[in-house]
C-alpha cells in the first residue's frame, strides 16, 4: 500500500491572510484541495492522511467530500513543527502500514506537484527504500565568513534542491521517527524527514523534480500559483 502523508498543520503568517494558507480559496476551491486532488487522481496512491490544524478537521473532511476526495483516510492534528507534524502522522500509521509499505509526505502548500514527479519518487523509493524529489542548483553559493564577506564557495555542482513530495518505507521511517525524538536528533529548526534521516546516517537517493512544484508562503508564491492556474485554463478553452 502507497501512503500519502500530507502535512497541512502551518499558520502560515508571511501570507498575511485571516485563514491558514492551505484553505485560502482559489478560483473557488481551497489550495489544500489542489493538492490532494493530485495524490487522489495518481493511481499508484492507495490512501491519504492529512496532518492538520486544529480546528480545521471538520473542514477537511467537508471539502473532501465536496471535492470527491475519497481516498481521504485519516486526519490527524500537527504539531508545533513541521517535525512534530510529521511524527504525529507517521506514528498514527502504526498498525495500518506494513513494514514495506511506501509512505510519500508531501507539503499540503504545494499543490502543482505533477503525476510524473509523483510517480518518479514512488519508483525511486521501490527500488531503493526512499526517494527525495530533487532538481540541480542554478546559482552560484558563497560561505559567509565575517558576515560582510566571504572567502570560499561551493561549487553548485556539488548541490541538489530537495523538496517534497518524499518517499520512504514505512518501517524504517518509523523507527527513524522514534529514535530521533528519543535521542533528539534531527527535530530541530526548519529540520525536515529527510534532514533527520541523513543526520541519523540513512543514505538518501534523488528522484525527479519540477520547478513548477512551488510551495506557496507569500503572497508572490499565490499570485505565481494563480498565474500556473490560468496558463492551463487558457490551453484547456483552446
Amino acid at each position: 500500500m502507497n501512503t500519502a502523508v500530507i502535512i497541512a498543520g502551518g499558520s502560515g503568517h508571511r501570507m498575511g491572510q485571516d485563514i491558514p494558507k492551505q484553505f485560502i480559496n482559489v478560483y473557488d476551491k481551497p489550495i489544500l484541495i489542489y493538492t490532494l486532488e493530485a495524490f487522489q487522481k495518481h493511481p499508484k496512491i492507495d490512501a491519504i492522511e492529512v496532518v492538520c490544524i486544529d480546528g480545521w478537521h471538520d473542514m477537511v473532511w467537508a471539502y473532501a467530500k465536496q471535492f470527491h476526495i475519497d481516498k481521504l483516510k485519516w486526519i490527524v492534528s500537527g504539531g508545533k513543527t513541521g517535525q512534530e507534524s510529521i511524527r504525529n502522522g507517521v506514528y498514527n500509521l502504526e498498525g495500518k502500514c506494513s513494514e514495506e509499505d511506501i509512505v510519500v509526505i508531501h507539503d499540503g502548500i504545494r499543490p502543482l506537484v505533477d503525476e510524473t514527479v509523483l510517480s518518479d519518487v514512488i519508483v525511486t523509493c521501490e527500488k531503493y527504500g526512499n526517494a527525495v524529489t530533487s532538481l540541480p542548483y542554478n546559482e552560484q553559493i558563497f560561505v559567509v565568513d565575517d558576515e560582510i564577506s566571504t572567502v570560499k564557495y561551493i561549487p553548485r555542482e556539488t548541490l541538489r534542491r530537495v523538496s517534497t513530495p518524499q518517499a520512504y518505507r514505512f518501517g524504517k521511517l518509523d523507527r527513524a521517527y522514534h529514535e530521533a525524538f528519543e535521542k533528539e536528533i534531527g527535530i530541530y529548526g526548519s529540520s525536515y524527514a529527510n534532514t533527520m534521516m541523513v543526520e541519523l546516517g540513512e543514505r538518501l537517493y534523488f528522484a525527479a523534480g519540477s520547478d513548477k512544484n512551488i510551495k506557496l508562503t507569500t503572497p508572490d508564491d499565490l499570485e505565481m500559483f494563480k498565474a500556473y492556474l490560468a496558463k492551463d485554463r487558457d490551453r484547456w478553452q483552446r
